[in-house]
């Protein structure tokens, strides 16, 4: 008899157990429901600085890391050294900014030379200068430039995107990892 009435409480115990996780689960559920529901969607300008930004850092990060003394490796001689793909990109990024902003940022080249900017600390304050000169021009332009220039702006953070998967190849011939995939603390 008593082991019968200890099986009951232990049953009635695991039922409320649950009854209350499973409550609370729901009030968490519910709660972040809620969260999503009171956020504002984010504005084609956030929505396209969020990205500029992402792929913009990572590129910088990686220009940081790089070490100086592989900025000429390219893995064979059809495509740019790693250098020359960083400068590539900033004045892609340059190029855009002048067209849609009518001003000569940058140096006004494509492909930049090695001779201006030949150190790893010019290619990357290029590169950041870029960067944050794209931000600046998003920020500028509103939700009703960028939605007449969408897209331009989306094409080239695709372009610095691919770039970006470029490099991590530069990266794993190397025998290094690349930032984004290293363990995070």
């Amino acid at each position: 008899m008593r082991m019968r009435v200890w099986r009951g409480v232990c049953v009635a115990v695991l039922l409320l157990g649950i009854g209350a996780l499973t409550g609370t689960t729901s009030g968490i559920a519910r709660a972040q429901e809620q969260n999503d529901a009171n956020k504002k969607p984010k504005t084609p300008t956030e929505a396209l600085l969020e990205s500029w930004k992402d792929i913009g850092g990572r590129l910088i990060t990686m220009s940081e890391d790089f070490p100086e003394d592989k900025y000429n490796y390219r893995p064979n001689d059809q495509v740019r050294t790693f250098a020359a793909v960083l400068r590539h990109i900033a004045g892609s990024n340059f190029g855009l900014l002048n067209q849609l902003t009518g001003k000569k940022l940058g140096n006004g080249e494509n492909d930049p030379s090695a001779d201006e900017f030949k150190t790893k600390a010019q290619i990357v304050a290029f590169l950041k200068k870029s960067i944050e000169d794209g931000e600046a021009t998003l920020k500028q332009e509103g939700d009703a430039g960028v939605l007449k220039h969408l897209d331009l702006w989306v094409g080239y953070t695709e372009h610095m995107g691919e770039h970006y998967g470029q490099l991590v190849v530069y990266y794993r011939n190397n025998g290094l990892v690349p930032p984004e995939s290293r363990p995070k603390k």
